[in-house]
């Protein structure tokens, strides 16, 4: 269980890609994988009480008393009305396991198509390609694209980046799916420990090394990284990991608390009560701190 799983009051187990059917109409980025419909049979029996994503979705649903709008929890009714437009059964689907090719024809310039009193147009209030966005607007927001400072950079908080001159940013690991897969060998034994990348000039004025374990401090916590050199990032910018709590026991690596001195985590370094106004996203990418040589 995640540590995030941890902190909740209930737990629904849900059922992995290879313990539950799976439908797929369309697989692009072609046009050919975009013709191509398959229903993917499991491969082996949930384990314990594990169900599918739709299974706990659709129950919770009839808790709710909106049963009806989710087939009254029958999947299969579910798959049945997604492949009605396109004149495939479950039954042909179940009789060619490798799937099927739903033939399409390509539509260019669909805002022209002609409807009743006129074109289609495209699905903006104005039926036109909007610069000036009228739906921001009535939310209260800028109709225009305009550049807004991250609400803790170097500009928008110099009191804050007295102590913390640099900005945070992350990016993912390729090896790994986010926060999983850092228990298998294969892969961790590419990876073996979180880094955190910095400009050699940055890293020379702070006394770091090339593998040096050092601590990223912010104004809402920190945590741990090994430091890695990319002379292709600005020296005022720093580029952490996130994902890391699995302990690898086949090769002896460790996992790392939530929380603590010696933490991995990069959620704990930053600050949840500033988010973006219409997307809700927190600073992910944008937030300030230092680095230095992390104390044994």
């Amino acid at each position: 269980m995640t540590p995030t799983a941890a902190l909740a009051d209930v737990v629904l187990p849900v059922a992995s890609a290879w313990e539950r059917q799976g439908l797929r109409v369309g697989f692009g980025p072609t046009l050919e994988g975009e013709e191509h419909v398959q229903l993917r049979a499991r491969v082996l029996a949930p384990r314990g009480e594990a169900r599918s994503d739709t299974w706990i979705a659709c129950r919770l649903a009839e808790r709710l008393g909106f049963g009806a709008q989710f087939f009254d929890g029958d999947e299969e009714a579910g798959y049945r009305h997604v492949l009605a437009p396109t004149g495939v059964t479950l039954e042909d689907l179940r009789a060619t396991p490798q799937g099927v090719r739903v033939p399409r024809e390509p539509r260019h310039r669909r805002h022209a198509e002609p409807v009743e009193g006129g074109v289609r147009g495209f699905p903006t209030p104005s039926g036109r390609v909007e610069i000036y966005a009228e739906a921001f607007l009535d939310h209260g927001q800028a109709p225009l694209p305009e550049y807004v400072e991250p609400a803790a950079s170097p500009v928008s908080r110099p009191d804050l980046a007295a102590d913390y001159p640099l900005v945070l940013t992350s990016a993912k690991v390729l090896q790994f799916c986010h926060s999983q897969h850092r228990a298998l060998p294969a892969l961790r034994g590419q990876n073996p420990d979180p880094l955190v990348e910095l400009h050699p000039d940055a890293a020379a004025v702070r006394g770091i090394a090339a593998g040096d374990w050092v601590t990223i401090r912010t104004p809402r916590g920190g945590t741990r990284a090994r430091a890695r050199f990319n002379s292709t990032l600005a020296p005022g910018v720093v580029c952490a990991q996130f994902g890391w709590w699995q302990a690898c026991d086949a090769l002896g690596m460790p996992g790392y608390a939530p929380d603590g001195p010696a933490t991995a985590n990069y959620n704990a370094a930053i600050a949840t009560d500033v988010a973006d106004p219409v997307s809700g996203t927190v600073p992910l990418r944008s937030f300030l701190c230092e680095i230095e040589p992390a104390t044994p």
